[in-house]
C-alpha cells in the first residue's frame, strides 16, 4: 500500500522577490505632483509616531491568485497604520500582516471607470480597506470619499469642504494656489481644526519669517535701548 506524503505548504514570495515596477509612468506631471504632495506633508506626522507607513504607486500584493493578474496596480496613495517604519519595494499583505488603511486613487479619462468599479469592489471586497478616496486633478469636483460600513463602502459626507479620515484623525480638502510652480487646486490634507500640514518649502517659508520677525523684534528693542542712551552692546 503506497501512504500519501502530506503536501507540503507553497511559500509565497515576498517583497523581494515580486516585481515592484511595470514601467509605466504617472498619467500626467499633474498627478505625479498632487501624489507628491499628499505623501511629502505626511512625513513630519509620520515622524511624530512610531509606527507606520505613507506610500504610492506601488504594488500592493494581497493573494496568491493576484499574483498572476496583471490588471491590477498600486494605488496612488496609501497609508498603514500599526505597522515598522521602513523602506519598501512593495505592500505585500501576507508579510506585513495587514492591508492599508487609507487608499486614494487620482482619476484621470484612462482610469476613471476603473478606479470607480474594479478598484473600489477589489479595495471593498477583498483588501476591506477602511478608508477610499478618490479625486481628479483636472477636474476638482469629482471628488468622493467611502468608509467601510457593514462590509460595504458608504459614502462620507463632504462638511466644510473637507472629508474627515477617522483612520489618520486628520481631512483632506481642496486648496487653491502654487506647488512647485504649478498652480492649481489641490487635494490636501488638513488637521481636523483647518490647519494645513505644511509642505517642505512652506515649512521654510514659515522658518523664514520667524526669523525675520525675531530680527525685527530684536532691532525694535536695541532701538528702544539707544533712545534711553545705553550702548546695546554693552548688555
Amino acid at each position: 500500500m503506497v501512504v500519501a506524503q502530506p503536501l507540503k505548504p507553497v511559500a509565497l514570495p515576498n517583497q523581494e522577490q515580486l516585481p515592484c515596477d511595470d514601467g509605466e509612468p504617472m498619467e500626467t506631471q499633474r498627478h505625479k505632483m498632487q501624489m507628491d504632495l499628499l505623501i511629502e506633508v505626511l512625513y513630519p506626522w509620520l515622524e511624530q509616531r512610531d509606527n507606520g507607513y505613507v506610500g504610492g504607486n506601488m504594488f500592493v500584493y494581497y493573494s496568491s491568485q493576484q499574483l498572476k493578474n496583471q490588471d491590477f496596480r498600486g494605488p496612488d496613495f496609501f497609508a498603514v497604520l500599526d505597522v515598522p517604519k521602513g523602506e519598501r519595494k512593495s505592500w505585500v499583505v501576507w508579510d506585513e500582516g495587514k492591508a492599508p488603511d487609507v487608499i486614494i486613487e487620482l482619476l484621470s479619462e484612462s482610469t476613471a471607470q476603473q478606479d470607480k468599479t474594479i478598484k473600489k469592489l477589489i479595495y471593498q471586497n477583498q483588501l476591506r480597506i477602511p478608508e477610499y478616496f478618490w479625486y481628479d486633478p483636472f477636474a476638482p469636483d469629482d471628488w468622493q470619499g467611502f468608509q467601510l460600513v457593514g462590509g460595504s463602502y458608504q459614502p462620507l459626507n463632504l462638511i466644510n469642504d473637507r472629508y474627515v479620515s477617522e483612520k489618520l484623525n486628520l481631512a483632506l480638502t481642496r486648496w487653491s494656489g502654487d506647488y512647485e510652480g504649478v498652480e492649481a487646486v489641490w487635494l490636501r490634507w488638513v488637521t481636523l481644526e483647518g490647519k494645513l500640514l505644511a509642505t517642505k518649502s512652506e515649512r521654510l517659508r514659515q522658518a523664514e519669517d520667524r526669523a525675520e520677525q525675531a530680527q525685527a523684534q530684536a532691532e525694535k528693542l536695541a532701538a528702544k535701548v539707544r533712545e534711553m542712551g545705553i550702548d546695546p552692546d554693552n548688555l
